[in-house]
């Protein structure tokens, strides 16, 4: 290792790609050395069904700048990252997906960019090569997360990045058990760029968001960051009690000054019903709000590793 060149971490979480990862390594060895710079390439296996642990454990055995977290469940991408960059040692950090939709040869031109004195540098997917389904949600979370959070996200960057040892550092100090990665980067408020990047299709497997893991980590992270919804229910069930009151006000007039008797009992039924459902919902969100409070109590660990493999202390 030259100790005058600097050291590039790439963290990668691991799920459903074993047949992608002899060449991802490659491509990235070939990459950061001709930067150049030194690299290690940390593989976090998240209990992936397709054993690629086996891969993983062979990659190491070959070259001690990989380093291999098996992690003991499987616990989501975003914890897989964080025990990533837990043990990245690296003087810049890179966050990509296992499966080649992140080309690794678009690491140097991140890296190009952050020597022009930016902390974070994001990669664009400008032409996303996604599923409709997949590039329609990603819209549809981020303007739903601004219209909650009164931020203005950019769909098109994911976890692909580059980030300066410090911003790590402070990403570290985040135990959220709520965890979204490209979202903690630009709340912590560092220097940051973006630049066009050539996204790639999916070489192998499948995603592992399907629609029910999207929508929960959509709540989930809207929860997490924004305390909007619990204000818009209590604002909608005032204007609903506004809007009862002055109809009881107005039934109450008509019945005493123009002789006006109000019947039906489907209507007073209906109106009951309408007001239970109004307040489960809002006890529903409020319930949400207390289930986040009481996961962050419990102080759970983010993830527990199994094995660990070449593993080092952190510069």
């Amino acid at each position: 290792m030259d100790r005058s060149q600097p050291l590039i971490s790439v963290v990668v979480p691991v799920y459903g790609c074993r047949a992608c990862l002899r060449e991802l390594y490659e491509r990235l060895r070939k990459t950061i050395t001709g930067i150049p710079a030194n690299y290690e390439i940390l593989l976090i296996n998240d209990a992936s069904p397709d054993h690629a642990w086996e891969t993983i454990v062979e990659l190491c055995e070959e070259d001690e700048c990989v380093r291999g977290i098996d992690l003991a469940r499987n616990f989501g991408q975003h914890y897989a990252i964080t025990a990533g960059l837990d043990h990245a040692s690296g003087d810049w950090i890179v966050v990509m997906d296992c499966d080649l939709q992140d080309r690794p040869e678009e690491i140097a031109t991140l890296f190009q960019k952050a020597q022009e004195g930016y902390e974070v540098v994001f990669g664009k997917r400008v032409h996303r090569q996604d599923k409709l389904k997949k590039r329609l949600f990603s819209k549809l979370f981020y303007r739903t997360y601004d219209y909650f959070t009164g931020r203005v996200s950019d769909h098109t960057v994911a976890n692909f990045s580059i980030a300066d040892k410090k911003v790590i550092e402070g990403f570290r100090q985040m135990k959220e058990q709520n965890r979204l990665y490209p979202l903690f980067l630009q709340w912590m408020g560092f220097k940051t760029a973006s630049i066009a990047v050539e996204h790639n299709g999916r070489s192998d497997g499948a995603s592992s968001y399907n629609l029910k893991k999207l929508v929960t980590l959509a709540t989930d992270t809207i929860i997490a960051q924004s305390n909007k919804p619990l204000r818009l229910s209590i604002q909608f069930g005032f204007f609903i009690s506004l809007g009862s009151f002055i109809y009881g006000l107005y039934l109450f007039l008509r019945y005493f000054f123009m002789d006006y008797h109000v019947q039906g009992w489907t209507s007073v039924m209906v109106s009951m019903y309408f007001i239970a459902g109004l307040m489960f919902f809002n006890f529903g969100i409020l319930g949400l709000y207390i289930g986040k409070v009481f996961d962050e109590a419990k102080g759970r660990p983010l993830y527990l590793i199994r094995e660990q493999i070449n593993e080092k202390e952190r510069r």
